[in-house]
């Protein structure tokens, strides 16, 4: 398939327009190693991360392009740092174009939060500034955060023991002030992201169940979806490997 095909397709699915307001620059193609619009596409890698070992897989595969969700680029730079390089020239040597998709991916239907809320069963799902918010049969906080740990096959950390019904989700780094005030605002009983803060942890104690599931557990899963999603709908048109490349953090 072409480039510029494949670009529509990934815009059809996460406009550009979506995302936050601070990822303006980050969004589509921000490495571009395919010089020629009209240059075909034959395998596609998609990936949370980009890592030397993502890369290196890609390169394995062969990809000409790799989608990922956080750019490795994420801050203006004056000044390659050696990892860096390592990671571009693995890049630059096997001609493997890199496609960001970030907050507009996590604000699309069928994307990040959209796919766990699928995971978890959420009815009535709502869109919110920070993720989805749905409701769910009633469940002690137990017995939800064993399910949610088994369902993401990651460990978690977890404050609260009351009976749920609503709860809010919002994969990657959600769990600040601003996102625990819109879930209070909409009634969650529990909110499920990553990134937890002692501070929230007082401010919330004895309020609504927070459950910190990990960033790359929470976001991982819509990176698969995506992934089935392109071999599906590009079929007899581009091979699409999806990289699994967890950090391998463990509890004990």
């Amino acid at each position: 398939m072409k480039q510029e095909e494949l670009i529509q397709l990934l815009e059809q699915i996460a406009p550009p327009e979506i995302a936050d307001d601070f990822d303006n620059g980050r969004i589509g193609l921000i490495l571009d190693l395919l010089f020629e619009k009209n240059r075909e596409i034959h395998k596609i890698a998609v990936a949370l991360d980009v890592t030397d070992n993502v890369l290196q897989k890609a390169a394995r595969f062969n990809a000409d392009i790799l989608i990922c969700h956080h750019t490795p680029l994420f801050h203006p730079i004056t000044m390659i740092s050696e990892s860096l390089a390592k990671r571009l020239k693995i890049a630059f040597d096997n001609n493997i174009s890199i496609y960001a998709m970030h907050t507009n991916y996590d604000n699309a239907e069928g994307g990040i939060n959209t796919v766990l809320a699928d995971m978890f069963g959420l009815r009535d799902v709502l869109m919110t500034d920070f993720g989805v918010i749905g409701t769910i049969d009633p469940i002690e906080t137990n017995h939800f955060v064993r399910a949610v740990s088994e369902k993401l096959n990651a460990p978690l950390l977890y404050a609260g023991d009351k009976t749920i019904r609503k709860v809010m989700i919002c994969g990657g780094s959600c769990l600040n002030r601003y996102a625990l005030e819109t879930a209070k605002k909409n009634d969650a009983d529990a909110f499920l992201s990553s990134e937890l803060k002692h501070s929230d942890v007082l401010r919330e104690r004895g309020g609504m169940t927070i459950i910190d599931a990990g960033h790359y557990a929470t976001e991982n899963p819509g990176m698969r979806v995506l992934a089935n999603r392109l071999k599906k709908e590009l079929e007899n048109k581009a091979d699409v490997l999806f990289i699994d490349d967890d950090p391998g953090l463990k509890s004990i």
